[in-house]
């Protein structure tokens, strides 16, 4: 039989799911009511192509806006990512070349697909329309808002103040993105929550050109691994798309009790009433550690499959489990320096050695492990952004967030 389609009400209610914003509800709610499929949008500057959890967050609600009937545009910003985004950047962000972006671009095509539905589903480049501006264009849009304005933006008043440079170009980047959204005609844009001014700039450009304006959806800044920096491949706390099964599941389950739920919230496809029940049965005496393994291999499932997921947990427990390694383990962080926290020096901060001498002796006779691997490198650095399951001997384990 065929799926009944969900009422407003009910749509609503998914849209809205795990956003920390919506702009405006009752505008959405109208073109909700039209019941023409809307054009949502989503933008990706290809400078670091790998795509991690912290951009599924916003591919997710994407993916979910497409089962509800919508159009999504996956748009690739090969033009600003010749420009760099200033976003939340306290220096001026080095462009890419062209041929950086391009190779990005491929990367970030062949990840998308995980997680979108080809069938409804626009990959765009926003260079196809700016590259087509004059000059006389370019300075017509530029016109359309004030130094002021654009001293608005927290990052842009900040490095102001500070007596930090602003080149000219990086005033364009929020006028270049919120034009985009007028050349694709959105009807809703999506973004994180460090991007409210250009997705208003987008707002403000299509009431200038005379079009409805969009609905902004922001959706919040993914935590990495640590639990205190967002997600971040330069920091090394993250969840790649692209890893094996087996790296996902162990990183996923190195995450602390407390973030787990902010992961399900906004990376699980499970209802609410699952994930409300799981919370009931935690609280009532359940272990922490069987919910991981359940989001662990839905994640797993999602972006390999069932089978993977299933080896994944196998190899995690023998390598675990069966290894001795007890439910509730200690957990630190310790703020790690730039290049890095010596081993021998986590393992002291953490008790689980009297001493940095006596933590090279147990490296060096074999008695020190890293995530069940054996550690044979007294100079071995843990990153920041890096959390790990230490164990000295058959029973001391710590778990360590490098922050």
């Amino acid at each position: 039989m065929p799926m009944t389609k969900p009422s407003i009400e009910e749509s609503l209610e998914i849209i809205k799911r795990g956003c920390d914003d919506l702009l405006v509800e009752a505008e959405l709610v109208e073109k909700l009511k039209s019941g023409r499929p809307l054009r949502v949008k989503a933008g990706f500057d290809p400078t670091a192509p790998d795509l991690h959890l912290g951009h599924a967050v916003l591919l997710n609600k994407m993916r979910q806006l497409q089962d509800l009937g919508h159009q999504a545009i996956f748009l690739i910003g090969d033009f600003t990512g010749m420009i760099g985004d200033p976003t939340g950047k306290n220096a001026t962000r080095p462009p890419l070349t062209p041929d950086q972006v391009e190779e990005n671009a491929r990367t970030y095509q062949a990840q998308v697909y995980k997680i979108l539905d080809p069938e409804k589903t626009e990959v765009e480049f926003n260079s196809r329309w700016m590259g087509a501006m004059s000059a006389a264009d370019m300075i017509k849009l530029a016109a359309t808002h004030t130094v002021a304005r654009m001293l608005e933006r927290d990052d842009f008043s900040k490095r102001y103040v500070g007596g930090q440079p602003i080149a000219i170009h990086e005033f364009l980047y929020p006028l270049i993105q919120g034009y985009d959204s007028v050349a694709l005609k959105a009807d809703l844009e999506l973004g994180g929550t460090d991007q409210k001014f250009n997705l208003h700039m987008g707002r403000e450009l299509q009431r200038h050109y005379r079009q409805p304006s969009q609905c902004i959806l922001t959706m919040p800044l993914l935590e990495g691994l640590d639990g205190v920096n967002k997600m971040s491949k330069s920091l090394g706390n993250y969840v790649g798309i692209a890893d094996t099964p087996t790296e996902q599941f162990g990183k996923l389950m190195s995450v602390s009790d407390v973030l787990m739920w902010r992961y399900i919230e906004l990376l699980s496809f499970e209802p609410l009433s699952v994930i409300r029940r799981w919370q009931q049965e935690v609280e009532a005496g359940r272990n922490p550690r069987d919910i991981k393994v359940l989001f662990a291999q839905e994640i797993i499932t999602r972006f390999h499959d069932a089978q993977a997921a299933r080896m994944a947990l196998e190899d995690f427990e023998a390598r675990f489990r069966q290894g001795g390694i007890p439910d509730d383990i200690p957990e630190f962080s310790f703020e790690a320096p730039e290049t890095g926290l010596v081993i021998t020096q986590a393992l002291k901060m953490a008790g689980l050695v009297p001493s940095t001498s006596e933590a090279m002796r147990s490296i060096a006779g074999g008695g020190v492990k890293l995530d069940g691997e054996k550690v044979s490198d007294k100079g071995l650095l843990l990153q920041k952004g890096v959390c790990v399951v230490v164990q000295v001997g058959k029973r001391r384990f710590a778990r360590i967030n490098c922050v």
